[in-house]
């Protein structure tokens, strides 16, 4: 059994109104000083097997094809 955690974020350059949302807030919360923030997904996933090649080819076809939206999102696959 192979666990992996999968992160993924917006493109530089693409806007993100959640996470400007999320900004805002926050200085409504009185966290001052606050800016930048960009929210993205986690996904963590558990793969049966032992083959952590094999696995690592699976989690990147399984962004490339459902997880993440390619044209404005990154992702990495970090393997535990």
């Amino acid at each position: 059994m192979i666990k992996a955690r999968i992160v993924v974020t917006l493109k530089n350059g693409v806007l993100d109104p959640q996470g400007k949302a999320i900004e805002g807030a926050l200085g409504t919360l009185g966290f001052g000083g606050v800016h930048g923030i960009r929210q993205g997904k986690v996904f963590d996933v558990v793969v049966d097997g032992d083959d952590r090649a094999k696995a690592e080819t699976d989690l990147k076809a399984m962004c490339e094809q459902l997880l993440a939206n390619t044209v404005i999102e990154n992702y990495a696959v970090e393997i535990a």
